[in-house]
């Protein structure tokens, strides 16, 4: 079984878990950093939602209250200004090889911890010093 079939869509876990929603801006692998971290996670790609348009994501990022990954600042930003309440958006900033991006995703996750990201933008970056996490109330009514 090939590593794309064994990301696909976890069952629902026990409990109450921060779920993921992968970008198709970002690498699949993202979704197997996800789960061996424990959280639930789908990528656009496996669950049939690849060349959506931004906006028509965000309903089924609302039903499933997923938190958001992606390198689309400009417009999930916009997006998401606009919504009174929402689970996180995760924005990995530079747009760099599966590998860096896997990286990236693990300080966000590490960064996290057992914390909700309710109302929150988290901006990931590469920087000469390392990978920075900066978080942000979003929107900041």
């Amino acid at each position: 079984m090939g590593q794309a079939a064994a990301a696909k869509s976890d069952p629902e876990p026990p409990g109450e878990l921060m779920r993921f929603l992968i970008d198709e801006c970002l690498h699949t692998s993202l979704v197997a950093v996800a789960h061996e971290a424990s959280y639930v996670c789908d990528h656009v790609n496996f669950i049939g939602l690849s060349g959506y348009k931004d906006w028509q994501l965000m309903d089924r990022i609302r039903a499933r209250e997923y938190t958001f990954v992606t390198n689309n600042r400009v417009d999930f930003a916009a997006l998401y200004d606009r919504e009174e309440i929402h689970p996180g958006l995760i924005i990995i900033v530079p747009n760099v090889v599966p590998r860096l991006q896997r990286d990236l995703f693990r300080a966000a996750l590490a960064h996290i911890g057992e914390r909700e990201l309710v109302n929150t933008l988290l901006e990931v970056d590469l920087t000469d010093a390392g990978i920075t996490c900066r978080e942000f109330l979003y929107p900041g009514r």
